[in-house]
């Protein structure tokens, strides 16, 4: 099977489209044939190796052999199911992530436990471009961020990946929304259903004085002061730098303020909640840019720029209006 690989850190130029062995299909596991993929801030962060805390998962010096391909977000069918595997069958129409890598392949075998059906109507690019971010967006708000009905709540970040998701999220179970993102991308954030925009080129948010039952960080560059500020209770989800995110966190250790920092995990409940919001329009996924599986590296530049608006997406056969898609 094609798939890109990597046998050392670095930059998108770095991978190679090879003919790799298909992977074979083990207990608790489904194997997967790829349709979609998105790309991610992680996917960048592991194939350059940074922050350098993160090579002692996948390698100190070089990848690891089994994390030799790269990707995390897939949407696909299933061609076979392992043992104890009850939830999915073959010609299941699946999407999910793994964190491990492996999904930038024509086929990828993962846990059943991290993937969930595709709702009738919806393509695979789309739904390609959920799990991460949408899980991501999902855990901060519910799971950590412990947001309920009528409550307020800040994201900054609202325009990217995992941001849009947490606006049209937060909307959906009914809290009001303000989001912080850039003036050019303010009418698309309203668009998703923001109450109210702060342009940080406009207004400095370092500055800014209202309070919110909750603070959801995607961008990484709030300050514990600016937590405490604003905020009865935050959640940091991205960072800016590895030395900015430890020193708030341990900060953070000394403060009585209530700040959750954690990294999203898959699971099929949490999926399934995310495609039910989509089946009944209560999300949708803003694909920036598509393009085709042989400008995968391609689509990792791309997003490792910061200027992405919604997702990428990358297809691994011809579909409709993404041929010669940049």
């Amino acid at each position: 099977m094609k798939a890109f690989t990597k046998t050392r850190y670095g930059g998108p130029e770095i991978l190679h489209l090879d003919e790799v062995e298909k992977p074979t299909l083990k207990d608790h596991r489904i194997l997967v044939k790829v349709k979609a993929n998105s790309a991610n801030p992680a996917d960048w962060h592991i194939l350059r190796g940074k922050p350098f805390i993160a090579r002692f998962s996948f390698g100190l010096l070089k990848p690891k052999s089994q994390h030799k391909i790269l990707g995390a977000d897939f949407a696909g069918v299933v061609e076979e199911v392992g043992n104890h595997v009850t939830h999915f069958k073959i010609g299941d129409r699946v999407f999910g992530e793994t964190l491990k890598g492996g999904a930038f392949a024509e086929y990828t075998c993962v846990p059943a436990n991290v993937c969930g059906i595709i709702p009738e109507g919806f393509e695979f690019p789309e739904m390609a471009c959920t799990p991460i971010a949408g899980i991501t967006a999902l855990q901060a708000l519910k799971t950590h961020g412990k947001l309920k009905e009528g409550e307020s709540v800040l994201i900054n970040g609202s325009s990217g990946g995992v941001g849009h998701f947490a606006v049209q999220i937060a909307r959906a179970y009914g809290a009001k929304v303000t989001a912080v993102c850039s003036s050019k991308n303010k009418d698309f954030v309203m668009g998703l259903g923001a109450d109210e925009v702060i342009a940080y080129d406009k207004e400095n948010i370092h500055k800014h004085n209202r309070k919110y039952d909750l603070i959801v960080d995607t961008n990484g560059n709030l300050f514990l002061e600016d937590f405490e500020r604003m905020g009865k209770r935050g959640v940091l989800i991205g960072f800016t730098s590895l030395k900015h995110m430890v020193w708030l966190l341990i900060k953070a250790g000394f403060s009585k303020f209530p700040l959750a920092q954690f990294t999203a995990e898959a699971n099929t409940k949490d999926l399934e909640t995310i495609a039910a919001l989509i089946q009944s329009r209560k999300i949708r996924v803003h694909i920036d840019k598509t393009y085709p599986y042989h400008k995968i590296p391609e689509a990792i530049g791309y997003i490792e720029a910061m200027r992405t608006r919604g997702k990428v997406a990358m297809v691994w056969e011809s579909i409709e209006g993404t041929e010669g898609a940049n």
